[in-house]
């Protein structure tokens, strides 16, 4: 057989493999549509089948971005912001916020009365007042983030200036959502809330939960890996680095009910410290004013203020080159990588 009809031959081979498998998937389709089909008729599993959407998470994106571009003027949007339409501009982001907002919590609304079987006779009122109310603490809350700016930039020796901070610190996008979100969480509005603050989890790597209250001149520094629960309280003036868990106690599953919408997470005072990979559980831990948490620490109790909480210094083992160097020569080692220069006294 020649190479030129050996190629015809596997074209041949491949053209009839496709065509088996274009025919394979005609067959199997309708069979697992079926399956899904038939789970709907089920409590098992979850569906959305209702004439009214849920807010999407496009449309929450877009609320937040929104939001965003009027508390912080100039940073975020596409055209230059002058003093001569600055006014205008912001009057126009306020109206577009204003009945997007609007319009997603009387989606929210709506679908939990279609869920209850509850009339829907006040879901577009109340959807036009909340987020009226919402639209009327932009002001305070745009005071409230300027702290949490200057904190950033007052505790983190690398931020280079305040736009640095707000066009790119994660834990001020985490911390801006999440003040959004609590004030929605206030207005006792559904599903947006928490939509809002994942949206900034999978973006950050930072959970807060809406419900958390949180004083002025927040820091989160780095912000990977931070946990901050639904009742958790925080006082003026705290900083967190990454990793720290601020959370409730596990729970047997027949106790969840019980403690729905009771203090599960911890109270931070003011002027307090926690460094990365600290976790403080439970509602009834305290952690008083002007404490310092050292970090890898687990906190189940409260702590008094004006304490500084350590582990114990591990024991560090060094292995190489047939020997444990002692410490004075690993301050050698760290001396000459700075200055070049070694301590004779410690050779």
């Amino acid at each position: 057989m020649s190479s030129r009809e050996t190629k015809q031959g596997l074209k041949a081979m491949k053209k009839n493999k496709s065509s088996n498998m274009a025919l394979n998937f005609a067959e199997v389709i309708p069979s697992v549509a079926q399956r899904i089909l038939a789970s709907c008729n089920t409590e098992k599993c979850f569906q959305h089948l209702d004439a009214t959407p849920i807010p999407s998470r496009d449309s929450v994106a877009h609320t937040i971005h929104k939001a965003r571009r009027i508390l912080f003027p100039g940073y975020f949007t596409q055209s230059v912001l002058a003093p001569s339409n600055l006014e205008y501009c912001l009057k126009q982001e306020m109206t577009d916020l204003y009945k997007e907002l609007a319009n997603q919590i009387i989606l929210a609304t709506q679908h939990d009365c279609m869920r209850y079987d509850q009339p829907c006779t006040e879901c577009s009122e109340l959807g036009r007042k909340k987020a009226l109310e919402f639209v009327q603490a932009l002001p305070r809350l745009r005071e409230v983030l300027a702290t949490d700016v200057r904190a950033a930039m007052e505790g983190d020796p690398a931020a280079k200036s305040y736009d640095e901070v707000i066009s790119s610190y994660p834990g001020l996008f985490a911390i801006t959502v999440q003040r959004i979100a609590h004030e929605l969480y206030k207005l006792k509005v559904l599903r947006l809330p928490r939509a809002m603050t994942e949206y900034a989890h999978s973006f950050t790597g930072i959970d807060i939960h809406p419900g958390a209250r949180i004083g002025k001149s927040f820091f989160i520094d780095h912000g990977t890996g931070v946990v901050i629960g639904e009742t958790t309280e925080i006082g003026n003036r705290v900083r967190l680095y990454q990793g720290v868990t601020l959370g409730a106690l596990s729970m047997p599953k027949e106790a969840v009910e019980l403690f729905r919408d009771k203090k599960r997470h911890p109270t931070i005072e003011e002027d307090v410290i926690i460094y990365s990979n600290t976790t403080i559980l439970g509602g009834d831990t305290v952690i008083g004013a002007r404490t310092t948490i050292g970090g890898n620490v687990w906190i189940t109790e409260s702590v008094p203020p004006d304490t500084k909480v350590y582990s114990k210094k591990p024991e560090l083992i060094y292995s190489g080159n047939g020997r444990n160097p002692s410490i004075k020569a690993q301050k050698n080692k760290i001396l000459r990588l700075f200055t070049g220069k070694t301590n004779a006294a410690g050779r």
